[in-house]
């Protein structure tokens, strides 16, 4: 019985912890820049997020998010703190897309975040984006 309950606690874990990284065909292979203004950054658990308002190409402004993550991994490794992006800092993000169109990018993996004053790179993912930092 202790055998079965061990097994059986096993499985719910990997089932938990495989259903939370399953991102397996939600975003899209290429990487994507967009540019933006940040409204908010949160660091919260289990993915961070930047709050962004984006500017389409007919003028028309849209709230986007961008994923990153979790916070320890920012502020030990990066070394990101509250004030490392403050409300009206203008960003440009490089991550990929979700395929439904949703305003959302990726920035876990083949990421950068720029900040456009200064060309200022603060922060590049384990894995390089597929796109040279630009500053235009």
């Amino acid at each position: 019985m202790k055998k079965l309950f061990c097994l059986l606690a096993g499985m719910a874990i990997f089932s938990v912890v495989y259903g939370h990284h399953g991102d397996a065909g939600r975003f899209e292979e290429n990487t994507t820049t967009i540019r933006g203004t940040v409204v908010a950054l949160q660091l919260i658990n289990p993915h961070s997020l930047i709050i962004m308002n984006v500017e389409d190409e007919d003028g028309h402004t849209e709230t986007w998010q961008a994923e990153l993550g979790g916070p320890n991994n920012l502020t030990g490794r990066h070394g990101w703190n509250r004030q490392t992006l403050v409300p009206g800092d203008a960003i440009m993000v490089t991550g990929r897309l979700l395929k439904s169109g949703e305003p959302f990018i990726n920035l876990t993996e083949r990421a950068r975040i720029v900040k456009v004053s200064g060309c200022e790179e603060i922060f590049v993912s384990n894995s390089e984006p597929d796109q040279p930092l630009a500053c235009s």
